[in-house]
Protein backbone atom coordinates (compact mmCIF):
# COMPACT_ATOMS: atom_id res chain seq x y z
CA UNK A 1 0.00 0.00 0.00
CA UNK A 2 1.13 3.60 -1.04
CA UNK A 3 2.39 5.60 2.19
CA UNK A 4 0.92 8.64 2.87
CA UNK A 5 2.29 11.29 5.51
CA UNK A 6 0.55 13.64 6.56
CA UNK A 7 0.54 16.53 8.75
CA UNK A 8 0.63 16.44 12.55
CA UNK A 9 -2.79 17.88 14.23
CA UNK A 10 -2.32 21.20 15.03
CA UNK A 11 -2.00 21.86 18.61
CA UNK A 12 -2.98 25.41 18.77
CA UNK A 13 -5.92 25.97 16.42
CA UNK A 14 -7.02 28.98 18.17
CA UNK A 15 -8.59 31.68 16.44
CA UNK A 16 -9.24 35.00 17.66
CA UNK A 17 -12.90 36.78 16.87
CA UNK A 18 -10.87 39.58 15.19
CA UNK A 19 -9.48 37.17 12.54
CA UNK A 20 -13.13 35.16 12.17
CA UNK A 21 -14.47 38.91 11.66
CA UNK A 22 -11.45 39.38 8.97
CA UNK A 23 -12.35 36.19 7.08
CA UNK A 24 -15.91 37.42 7.58
CA UNK A 25 -15.30 40.56 5.65
CA UNK A 26 -14.10 38.16 2.59
CA UNK A 27 -17.50 36.83 2.00
CA UNK A 28 -19.41 40.31 2.60
CA UNK A 29 -17.21 41.85 -0.38
CA UNK A 30 -17.97 38.75 -2.26
CA UNK A 31 -21.76 38.87 -1.99
CA UNK A 32 -22.08 42.53 -2.48
CA UNK A 33 -21.15 42.35 -6.66
CA UNK A 34 -22.74 38.84 -6.58
CA UNK A 35 -25.86 40.62 -5.59
CA UNK A 36 -25.54 43.21 -8.14
CA UNK A 37 -25.14 41.15 -10.57
CA UNK A 38 -27.68 39.03 -9.66
CA UNK A 39 -30.36 41.48 -9.16
CA UNK A 40 -29.63 44.37 -11.05
CA UNK A 41 -27.12 43.65 -13.93
CA UNK A 42 -30.03 42.19 -16.25
CA UNK A 43 -32.17 45.33 -15.65
CA UNK A 44 -29.00 47.81 -16.42
CA UNK A 45 -28.16 45.77 -19.52
CA UNK A 46 -32.02 46.19 -20.70
CA UNK A 47 -32.87 49.37 -19.31
CA UNK A 48 -29.71 51.17 -18.83
CA UNK A 49 -27.28 50.24 -21.69
CA UNK A 50 -29.82 49.44 -24.00
CA UNK A 51 -28.92 45.85 -25.19
CA UNK A 52 -31.89 43.14 -25.89
CA UNK A 53 -33.16 41.13 -23.36
CA UNK A 54 -32.96 37.95 -25.83
CA UNK A 55 -28.93 39.04 -26.47
CA UNK A 56 -28.11 39.26 -22.29
CA UNK A 57 -29.76 35.71 -21.72
CA UNK A 58 -27.30 34.28 -24.22
CA UNK A 59 -24.38 35.94 -23.11
CA UNK A 60 -25.34 35.03 -19.57
CA UNK A 61 -25.39 31.22 -20.73
CA UNK A 62 -22.09 31.08 -23.05
CA UNK A 63 -19.82 33.43 -20.52
CA UNK A 64 -20.77 31.32 -17.56
CA UNK A 65 -20.04 28.07 -18.99
CA UNK A 66 -17.17 29.20 -19.52
CA UNK A 67 -16.70 31.08 -16.23
CA UNK A 68 -18.02 27.68 -14.36
CA UNK A 69 -15.40 25.46 -16.02
CA UNK A 70 -12.88 27.74 -14.35
CA UNK A 71 -13.77 26.36 -10.81
CA UNK A 72 -11.87 23.38 -10.47
CA UNK A 73 -8.85 25.03 -12.66
CA UNK A 74 -8.87 27.72 -10.06
CA UNK A 75 -8.50 24.72 -7.30
CA UNK A 76 -6.38 23.27 -8.97
CA UNK A 77 -3.66 26.23 -8.98
CA UNK A 78 -4.03 27.84 -5.61
CA UNK A 79 -3.04 23.74 -4.17
CA UNK A 80 -0.31 24.00 -6.54
CA UNK A 81 0.56 27.46 -5.15
CA UNK A 82 3.46 28.46 -2.43
CA UNK A 83 4.53 32.06 -1.42
CA UNK A 84 5.40 33.31 1.89
CA UNK A 85 1.79 34.27 2.35
CA UNK A 86 0.73 30.47 1.94
CA UNK A 87 -1.51 29.32 -0.76
CA UNK A 88 -4.69 31.03 -0.87
CA UNK A 89 -4.26 34.12 1.14
CA UNK A 90 -1.76 36.10 -2.26
CA UNK A 91 -5.20 35.99 -4.22
CA UNK A 92 -6.72 37.90 -2.12
CA UNK A 93 -3.94 40.54 -2.48
CA UNK A 94 -3.07 40.32 -6.16
CA UNK A 95 -6.80 39.95 -7.01
CA UNK A 96 -8.70 43.14 -4.81
CA UNK A 97 -8.42 45.51 -6.77
CA UNK A 98 -9.01 43.92 -10.56
CA UNK A 99 -11.98 42.70 -8.40
CA UNK A 100 -13.87 46.17 -7.85
CA UNK A 101 -12.24 47.65 -10.69
CA UNK A 102 -13.69 45.47 -12.92
CA UNK A 103 -16.74 45.78 -11.21
CA UNK A 104 -16.91 49.25 -12.20
CA UNK A 105 -16.04 48.43 -15.72
CA UNK A 106 -18.81 46.25 -16.25
CA UNK A 107 -21.19 48.80 -15.43
CA UNK A 108 -19.56 51.54 -17.07
CA UNK A 109 -21.90 51.89 -19.89
CA UNK A 110 -19.65 53.91 -22.75
CA UNK A 111 -21.17 55.64 -25.49
CA UNK A 112 -20.96 53.70 -28.36
CA UNK A 113 -22.77 52.06 -31.24
CA UNK A 114 -25.40 49.28 -30.49
CA UNK A 115 -23.34 46.72 -31.77
CA UNK A 116 -20.71 47.12 -29.89
CA UNK A 117 -22.66 47.27 -26.47
CA UNK A 118 -23.54 43.81 -26.72
CA UNK A 119 -19.38 42.97 -27.68
CA UNK A 120 -18.80 45.40 -24.49
CA UNK A 121 -21.21 43.48 -22.81
CA UNK A 122 -19.41 39.86 -23.24
CA UNK A 123 -15.51 41.34 -22.60
CA UNK A 124 -16.28 43.03 -19.52
CA UNK A 125 -18.78 40.05 -18.00
CA UNK A 126 -16.51 37.42 -19.29
CA UNK A 127 -13.53 39.55 -17.23
CA UNK A 128 -15.37 39.75 -14.29
CA UNK A 129 -16.47 36.29 -13.68
CA UNK A 130 -12.74 35.14 -14.00
CA UNK A 131 -11.44 37.44 -11.66
CA UNK A 132 -14.78 36.50 -9.41
CA UNK A 133 -13.57 32.96 -9.78
CA UNK A 134 -9.74 33.69 -9.12
CA UNK A 135 -10.29 35.57 -5.94
CA UNK A 136 -13.31 33.79 -4.40
CA UNK A 137 -12.34 29.73 -4.76
CA UNK A 138 -8.89 30.87 -3.20
CA UNK A 139 -10.95 32.01 -0.11
CA UNK A 140 -13.23 29.91 0.30
CA UNK A 141 -10.12 27.41 0.23
CA UNK A 142 -8.76 29.08 2.99
CA UNK A 143 -11.16 28.24 5.95
CA UNK A 144 -9.83 24.68 5.39
CA UNK A 145 -5.88 26.35 5.55
CA UNK A 146 -6.87 28.56 8.86
CA UNK A 147 -6.94 25.79 11.23
CA UNK A 148 -7.91 21.96 11.54
CA UNK A 149 -10.40 22.35 14.44
CA UNK A 150 -13.65 20.81 13.35
CA UNK A 151 -15.36 23.55 15.78
CA UNK A 152 -13.67 27.02 15.10
CA UNK A 153 -14.41 25.75 11.21
CA UNK A 154 -17.87 25.59 12.14
CA UNK A 155 -17.39 29.09 13.77
CA UNK A 156 -15.84 30.20 10.92
CA UNK A 157 -18.24 29.39 8.31
CA UNK A 158 -20.77 31.03 10.56
CA UNK A 159 -18.89 33.94 10.44
CA UNK A 160 -18.63 33.65 6.76
CA UNK A 161 -22.62 33.54 6.34
CA UNK A 162 -23.25 36.32 8.78
CA UNK A 163 -21.33 38.32 6.97
CA UNK A 164 -22.46 37.41 3.46
CA UNK A 165 -25.84 38.02 4.43
CA UNK A 166 -24.99 41.71 6.12
CA UNK A 167 -22.67 42.53 2.61
CA UNK A 168 -26.14 41.77 0.68
CA UNK A 169 -28.51 43.77 2.80
CA UNK A 170 -26.20 46.96 3.08
CA UNK A 171 -25.54 46.47 -1.14
CA UNK A 172 -29.37 46.42 -1.26
CA UNK A 173 -30.01 49.35 1.08
CA UNK A 174 -27.50 51.92 -0.86
CA UNK A 175 -27.69 50.73 -4.57
CA UNK A 176 -30.73 52.21 -5.43
CA UNK A 177 -30.36 55.33 -3.34
CA UNK A 178 -27.12 55.91 -4.62
CA UNK A 179 -28.77 55.77 -8.33
CA UNK A 180 -31.24 58.02 -7.33
CA UNK A 181 -28.58 60.48 -5.88
CA UNK A 182 -26.26 60.50 -8.73
CA UNK A 183 -29.17 60.88 -11.68
CA UNK A 184 -30.19 64.33 -9.69
CA UNK A 185 -27.04 65.87 -11.37
CA UNK A 186 -26.01 62.62 -14.27
CA UNK A 187 -27.48 60.81 -16.40
CA UNK A 188 -28.89 57.19 -15.62
CA UNK A 189 -25.69 55.64 -16.89
CA UNK A 190 -23.04 57.97 -15.16
CA UNK A 191 -25.35 57.58 -11.80
CA UNK A 192 -24.68 53.59 -11.83
CA UNK A 193 -21.19 54.01 -12.83
CA UNK A 194 -20.56 56.67 -10.30
CA UNK A 195 -22.27 53.90 -7.47
CA UNK A 196 -20.50 51.01 -8.90
CA UNK A 197 -16.97 53.10 -7.90
CA UNK A 198 -18.44 53.50 -4.34
CA UNK A 199 -19.17 49.74 -4.26
CA UNK A 200 -16.01 48.95 -5.80
CA UNK A 201 -13.57 51.22 -3.89
CA UNK A 202 -15.79 48.97 -0.31
CA UNK A 203 -15.14 45.47 -1.88
CA UNK A 204 -11.50 45.79 -3.11
CA UNK A 205 -10.75 47.69 0.59
CA UNK A 206 -12.91 44.49 2.45
CA UNK A 207 -10.66 41.50 0.98
CA UNK A 208 -7.86 43.20 1.56
CA UNK A 209 -8.50 43.48 5.18
CA UNK A 210 -9.10 40.04 4.67
CA UNK A 211 -5.95 39.53 3.40
CA UNK A 212 -4.10 41.23 6.16
CA UNK A 213 -6.52 40.05 9.07
CA UNK A 214 -5.63 36.05 8.22
CA UNK A 215 -3.14 33.54 8.72
CA UNK A 216 -2.75 30.07 7.11
CA UNK A 217 -1.49 27.33 9.88
CA UNK A 218 -2.30 24.40 8.25
CA UNK A 219 0.22 22.57 6.32
CA UNK A 220 -1.54 20.57 3.25
CA UNK A 221 -1.15 16.67 3.09
CA UNK A 222 1.67 15.04 1.50
CA UNK A 223 -0.20 12.56 -0.91
CA UNK A 224 0.04 11.18 -4.48
CA UNK A 225 -2.99 13.14 -6.81
CA UNK A 226 -4.52 11.70 -9.36
CA UNK A 227 -6.97 13.79 -10.72
CA UNK A 228 -7.82 11.46 -13.71
CA UNK A 229 -8.86 9.07 -11.36
CA UNK A 230 -11.22 11.27 -8.80
CA UNK A 231 -12.70 12.81 -12.15
CA UNK A 232 -13.38 8.98 -12.57
CA UNK A 233 -15.01 8.10 -9.36
CA UNK A 234 -16.85 11.59 -9.44
CA UNK A 235 -18.80 10.29 -12.63
CA UNK A 236 -20.12 6.95 -11.07
CA UNK A 237 -21.15 8.82 -7.93
CA UNK A 238 -24.79 9.16 -8.11
CA UNK A 239 -25.50 10.74 -4.89
CA UNK A 240 -23.70 13.75 -6.41
CA UNK A 241 -25.25 13.86 -9.86
CA UNK A 242 -28.79 13.86 -7.70
CA UNK A 243 -27.80 16.85 -5.83
CA UNK A 244 -26.25 18.54 -8.77
CA UNK A 245 -29.48 18.53 -10.31
CA UNK A 246 -31.34 19.66 -7.24
CA UNK A 247 -28.79 22.24 -6.41
CA UNK A 248 -29.26 23.87 -10.25
CA UNK A 249 -32.89 23.86 -9.68
CA UNK A 250 -32.50 25.11 -6.31
CA UNK A 251 -30.81 28.02 -7.44
CA UNK A 252 -32.95 28.71 -10.74
CA UNK A 253 -35.72 29.29 -8.27
CA UNK A 254 -33.78 31.53 -6.66
CA UNK A 255 -31.64 33.32 -9.83
CA UNK A 256 -35.60 33.96 -11.89
CA UNK A 257 -36.69 35.44 -9.00
CA UNK A 258 -34.11 37.94 -8.33
CA UNK A 259 -33.85 38.64 -11.78
CA UNK A 260 -37.21 39.65 -11.98
CA UNK A 261 -37.54 41.68 -9.07
CA UNK A 262 -36.52 44.92 -10.47
CA UNK A 263 -39.10 44.43 -13.57
CA UNK A 264 -41.80 43.57 -10.90
CA UNK A 265 -41.79 46.51 -9.22
CA UNK A 266 -41.13 48.88 -12.43
CA UNK A 267 -43.46 47.53 -14.98
CA UNK A 268 -46.03 45.76 -12.26
CA UNK A 269 -45.94 47.94 -9.24
CA UNK A 270 -45.42 50.86 -11.39
CA UNK A 271 -46.06 53.40 -8.84
CA UNK A 272 -43.42 55.30 -6.88
CA UNK A 273 -44.63 54.26 -3.10
CA UNK A 274 -41.08 54.55 -1.08
CA UNK A 275 -40.72 52.80 2.16
CA UNK A 276 -39.45 54.59 5.45
CA UNK A 277 -36.81 52.72 8.21
CA UNK A 278 -35.89 55.00 10.97
CA UNK A 279 -35.25 58.15 9.05
CA UNK A 280 -34.33 56.39 5.65
CA UNK A 281 -35.93 56.03 2.49
CA UNK A 282 -36.27 52.96 0.35
CA UNK A 283 -37.49 52.34 -3.07
CA UNK A 284 -40.46 49.55 -2.57
CA UNK A 285 -37.87 47.32 -4.70
CA UNK A 286 -34.74 47.67 -2.47
CA UNK A 287 -37.59 47.69 0.41
CA UNK A 288 -38.44 43.60 -1.32
CA UNK A 289 -34.87 42.71 -2.07
CA UNK A 290 -33.77 43.64 1.44
CA UNK A 291 -36.37 41.52 2.95
CA UNK A 292 -35.82 39.26 1.01
CA UNK A 293 -32.14 38.94 2.23
CA UNK A 294 -32.95 38.90 5.61
CA UNK A 295 -35.47 36.20 5.49
CA UNK A 296 -32.77 34.06 3.96
CA UNK A 297 -30.64 34.72 6.81
CA UNK A 298 -32.77 33.94 9.06
CA UNK A 299 -33.40 30.35 7.22
CA UNK A 300 -29.63 30.09 7.49
CA UNK A 301 -30.52 30.15 11.04
CA UNK A 302 -33.33 27.88 11.61
CA UNK A 303 -32.04 25.46 8.80
CA UNK A 304 -29.28 23.61 11.56
CA UNK A 305 -32.34 23.07 14.19
CA UNK A 306 -34.70 21.61 12.24
CA UNK A 307 -32.47 19.12 9.82
CA UNK A 308 -31.34 18.00 13.37
CA UNK A 309 -34.41 17.38 13.84
CA UNK A 310 -35.72 15.73 10.38
CA UNK A 311 -32.85 15.00 8.83
CA UNK A 312 -30.90 17.44 5.96
CA UNK A 313 -32.70 15.29 2.97
CA UNK A 314 -36.38 16.33 4.15
CA UNK A 315 -35.70 19.56 5.62
CA UNK A 316 -34.51 20.36 1.98
CA UNK A 317 -37.48 18.87 0.44
CA UNK A 318 -39.75 20.21 2.89
CA UNK A 319 -38.03 23.93 2.54
CA UNK A 320 -38.64 24.00 -1.46
CA UNK A 321 -42.17 22.62 -1.44
CA UNK A 322 -43.48 25.07 0.78
CA UNK A 323 -41.29 28.23 -1.41
CA UNK A 324 -42.87 26.58 -4.92
CA UNK A 325 -46.59 26.49 -3.13
CA UNK A 326 -46.33 29.96 -1.75
CA UNK A 327 -44.69 31.13 -4.83
CA UNK A 328 -48.00 29.88 -6.68
CA UNK A 329 -49.90 31.67 -4.57
CA UNK A 330 -48.18 34.93 -5.12
CA UNK A 331 -48.86 34.71 -8.73
CA UNK A 332 -52.46 35.74 -7.63
CA UNK A 333 -51.83 39.20 -5.32
CA UNK A 334 -52.57 41.91 -7.21
CA UNK A 335 -50.18 44.93 -7.75
CA UNK A 336 -52.06 47.15 -5.06
CA UNK A 337 -51.67 43.76 -2.62
CA UNK A 338 -48.12 45.00 -1.04
CA UNK A 339 -48.97 43.81 2.29
CA UNK A 340 -49.22 40.83 0.77
CA UNK A 341 -46.24 40.78 -1.69
CA UNK A 342 -44.24 41.82 1.11
CA UNK A 343 -45.11 38.86 3.53
CA UNK A 344 -45.67 36.26 0.73
CA UNK A 345 -41.65 37.12 -0.06
CA UNK A 346 -40.54 37.15 3.71
CA UNK A 347 -41.78 33.43 4.29
CA UNK A 348 -40.52 32.44 0.92
CA UNK A 349 -37.14 33.32 1.24
CA UNK A 350 -37.13 32.17 4.62
CA UNK A 351 -38.10 28.61 2.99
CA UNK A 352 -35.44 29.03 0.20
CA UNK A 353 -32.49 30.23 2.83
CA UNK A 354 -32.56 27.42 4.44
CA UNK A 355 -31.37 25.47 1.43
CA UNK A 356 -27.69 27.12 1.18
CA UNK A 357 -26.45 25.88 4.15
CA UNK A 358 -27.79 22.10 3.60
CA UNK A 359 -26.91 22.37 0.29
CA UNK A 360 -23.08 22.48 1.69
CA UNK A 361 -23.34 20.19 4.60
CA UNK A 362 -25.16 17.24 1.96
CA UNK A 363 -22.02 17.71 -0.13
CA UNK A 364 -19.74 17.52 2.85
CA UNK A 365 -21.83 14.08 3.16
CA UNK A 366 -20.86 13.22 -0.22
CA UNK A 367 -17.40 13.65 0.08
CA UNK A 368 -17.12 11.20 3.25
CA UNK A 369 -19.72 8.64 1.42
CA UNK A 370 -17.11 8.76 -2.11
CA UNK A 371 -14.09 8.04 0.14
CA UNK A 372 -15.81 4.65 1.57
CA UNK A 373 -16.54 3.63 -1.46
CA UNK A 374 -13.33 4.45 -3.47
CA UNK A 375 -10.86 4.45 -0.29
CA UNK A 376 -9.48 8.18 -1.94
CA UNK A 377 -10.48 11.75 -0.44
CA UNK A 378 -11.22 14.21 -3.09
CA UNK A 379 -13.35 16.88 -1.06
CA UNK A 380 -11.28 19.66 -2.96
CA UNK A 381 -12.88 18.33 -6.32
CA UNK A 382 -16.39 18.28 -4.89
CA UNK A 383 -16.60 21.10 -3.33
CA UNK A 384 -15.01 23.22 -6.26
CA UNK A 385 -17.23 21.21 -8.74
CA UNK A 386 -20.11 22.12 -6.78
CA UNK A 387 -19.32 25.45 -6.64
CA UNK A 388 -19.43 25.35 -10.38
CA UNK A 389 -23.18 23.81 -10.12
CA UNK A 390 -23.99 26.73 -7.98
CA UNK A 391 -22.53 29.05 -11.11
CA UNK A 392 -24.24 26.57 -13.72
CA UNK A 393 -27.59 27.53 -11.64
CA UNK A 394 -27.42 31.32 -12.11
CA UNK A 395 -26.32 30.65 -15.23
CA UNK A 396 -29.63 28.61 -16.39
CA UNK A 397 -31.40 30.97 -14.40
CA UNK A 398 -29.96 34.61 -15.83
CA UNK A 399 -30.04 32.86 -19.22
CA UNK A 400 -34.02 31.63 -18.82
CA UNK A 401 -34.61 35.51 -18.11
CA UNK A 402 -33.24 37.05 -20.51
CA UNK A 403 -35.13 34.57 -23.02
CA UNK A 404 -38.09 34.88 -20.90
CA UNK A 405 -38.27 38.70 -21.22
CA UNK A 406 -37.88 38.81 -25.23
CA UNK A 407 -40.82 35.98 -25.08
CA UNK A 408 -43.09 38.10 -23.48
CA UNK A 409 -42.46 40.86 -25.75
CA UNK A 410 -40.41 43.56 -23.21
CA UNK A 411 -39.56 46.22 -24.64
CA UNK A 412 -37.22 48.20 -21.96
CA UNK A 413 -38.62 51.56 -20.75
CA UNK A 414 -42.19 51.25 -22.43
CA UNK A 415 -45.38 50.99 -20.80
CA UNK A 416 -46.11 47.14 -20.70
CA UNK A 417 -48.97 45.67 -22.32
CA UNK A 418 -51.01 41.95 -20.71
CA UNK A 419 -48.58 39.50 -22.08
CA UNK A 420 -45.81 41.35 -20.62
CA UNK A 421 -46.99 41.98 -17.41
CA UNK A 422 -48.52 38.51 -17.11
CA UNK A 423 -44.94 37.07 -18.10
CA UNK A 424 -43.07 39.12 -15.54
CA UNK A 425 -45.39 38.01 -12.66
CA UNK A 426 -44.70 34.59 -13.81
CA UNK A 427 -41.21 34.83 -13.60
CA UNK A 428 -42.27 36.39 -9.87
CA UNK A 429 -44.02 33.20 -8.85
CA UNK A 430 -45.13 29.75 -11.43
CA UNK A 431 -41.54 29.62 -13.29
CA UNK A 432 -39.75 29.50 -10.02
CA UNK A 433 -41.51 27.13 -8.29
CA UNK A 434 -41.10 24.50 -11.14
CA UNK A 435 -37.92 25.13 -10.20
CA UNK A 436 -38.38 24.80 -7.05
CA UNK A 437 -40.82 21.52 -7.20
CA UNK A 438 -37.80 19.99 -9.62
CA UNK A 439 -35.52 20.23 -6.84
CA UNK A 440 -37.91 18.05 -4.93
CA UNK A 441 -38.04 15.19 -7.81
CA UNK A 442 -34.33 14.88 -8.06
CA UNK A 443 -34.29 14.31 -4.45
CA UNK A 444 -36.51 11.82 -3.68
CA UNK A 445 -33.99 8.92 -5.08
CA UNK A 446 -31.34 10.46 -3.03
CA UNK A 447 -30.19 7.88 -0.40
CA UNK A 448 -27.84 9.76 2.00
CA UNK A 449 -29.88 10.46 4.72
CA UNK A 450 -28.99 11.49 8.26
CA UNK A 451 -28.97 7.97 9.94
CA UNK A 452 -27.71 6.50 6.55
CA UNK A 453 -24.36 8.85 6.96
CA UNK A 454 -23.75 7.59 10.72
CA UNK A 455 -23.33 4.33 9.87
CA UNK A 456 -20.94 5.42 7.02
CA UNK A 457 -18.91 7.82 9.81
CA UNK A 458 -18.35 4.67 11.29
CA UNK A 459 -17.29 2.66 8.76
CA UNK A 460 -15.53 5.48 7.73
CA UNK A 461 -13.50 6.11 10.83
CA UNK A 462 -12.43 2.15 11.33
CA UNK A 463 -10.88 2.51 7.69
CA UNK A 464 -9.07 5.42 8.40
CA UNK A 465 -7.72 3.57 11.97
CA UNK A 466 -7.11 0.47 9.88
CA UNK A 467 -5.15 2.69 7.34
CA UNK A 468 -2.66 4.36 9.85
CA UNK A 469 -1.93 1.43 11.88
CA UNK A 470 -0.79 -0.55 8.37
CA UNK A 471 1.09 2.75 7.72
CA UNK A 472 2.93 2.51 11.07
Amino acid sequence: METKTLTPPLRDHAVSVREKIAYGLGDAASSMLWKIFGMYLLFFYTDIFGVAAGAVGTMFLITRIWDAANDPIMGILGDKTTTRWGKFRPYLLWMAVPFGLIGVLTFASPEMADRYKIIYAYVTYSLMMMVYTAINVPYSSLLGVMTDDPKTRTSLASFRFIFAFAGSILVLAIVEPLVKFFEQQHSPQLAWRYTLMIVGVIVSSLFLLTFLGTKERVAPLKQESNIRQDLKDLGKNREWFLLLGAGISSLIFNSIRDGAAIYYFKYFISHGNELSLMGFHFTLSAGFLMLGQAANLLGVILAAPIANKFGKKSTFMMAMFVAAVLSFAFYQLNADQLMGIFILQAIISCFAGMVFPLMWSMYADIADYSELKTSRRATGLIFSSSSMSQKMGWTIGGALSGWLLAYYNFEANQVANEETLSGIKMMMSIIPAIGAMLSIIFLIPYKLSDRFMSDVSKELQTQRQSLATEEI
